[in-house]
């Protein structure tokens, strides 16, 4: 768990042990790590994740969920989705009263949109799009009355990110005029996390969007950019001047990969966000 005074500027957390959940907290299948997690702050009061959790039978990963009381302590509840193929990237959001989730399976060559029922552990799915390639790790957020997904269409090579338009979340999505928004650039395309809003004081609001600096390997660390202009016809970006706003910490939990981040702003200002990363040299 990390901390601070905004999505790009994070410590670890004050009072957290971390790494606050590793696959050995897994009771309900062979795990061999956890990744990508996203969390929820309910109205019960409850914050849930949502995570990886990969196995090593057939080295298949499902979506588990785990229950903090105040963001910093977790307890593994358990695998809540579950699928024939591989789930990675559990995107969790709420629209309309209602908790959805758009996970990667980019094996399948498409998406397919999620929502609770009831939540948090069960999930049905209400809608399928996007069937032309593989897509790997889609964020899907709102912004002045629409939808956009952002996602990787080469999840190998880690180098391009597409851009798509909707009307709401289950569609229809169309590839945005301006898309692919980065072409041959490992260190800025993969998605990292989930794409926030930032208030800047006079500024005013701006989104973030976090990506995966895959150069000279996967993990090597994590890059924001804001995006400072996005309708349905445009797309401006700049990177923001932190960047990279983490790398792997030597020695660490993290030292040897970091990711991804999720990111949640908190009633009084201040960001609480959760990471991943690995100090296992076998996934360096």
């Amino acid at each position: 768990m990390f901390a601070g005074p905004s999505p790009v500027d994070l410590a670890p957390a004050p009072g957290a042990r971390n790494p606050v959940l590793t696959y050995r907290d897994v009771t309900d299948a062979p795990a061999i790590f956890v990744a990508d997690p996203f969390m929820v702050h309910h109205d019960d009061g409850l914050w849930y994740m949502f995570l990886e959790v990969m196995s090593d039978l057939e080295y298949k990963a499902d979506i588990a969920l785990a229950v903090s009381p105040n963001g910093l302590d977790w307890k593994y509840e358990g695998i809540v989705l579950s699928e024939p193929f591989s789930l990675s990237y559990s995107y969790v959001f709420r629209w309309q009263d209602d908790y959805y989730m758009l996970p990667e399976m980019y094996e399948q060559n498409y998406l397919r949109l999620y929502r609770a029922d009831p939540f948090p552990r069960r999930w049905r799915p209400v809608a399928t799009f996007l069937e032309d390639a593989p897509i790997a790790d889609a964020s899907i957020f709102p912004w002045q009355g629409h939808w956009y997904i952002l996602a990787c269409p080469h999840p190998a090579a880690h180098d391009a990110l597409r851009l798509f338009c909707a009307p709401n979340p289950t569609g229809p999505w169309k590839e945005h005029p301006k898309s692919p928004i980065v072409t041959g650039d490992p260190r800025r395309a993969r998605p990292g996390g989930r794409v926030v809003e930032w208030s800047q004081g006079k500024r005013g609001k701006s989104l973030v969007r976090f990506a995966q600096d895959c150069f000279p390997r996967y993990g090597t660390g994590l890059r924001a950019f804001e995006i400072t202009h996005l309708t349905p016809s445009e797309y401006e970006e700049q990177q923001v001047e932190r960047s990279p706003i983490r790398r792997p910490d030597p020695g660490e939990w993290n030292g040897r990969a970091m990711h991804h981040v999720d990111a949640h702003c908190l009633p009084d200002g201040t960001w609480l966000a959760v990471a991943d990363g690995h100090d296992h040299p076998s996934y360096a």
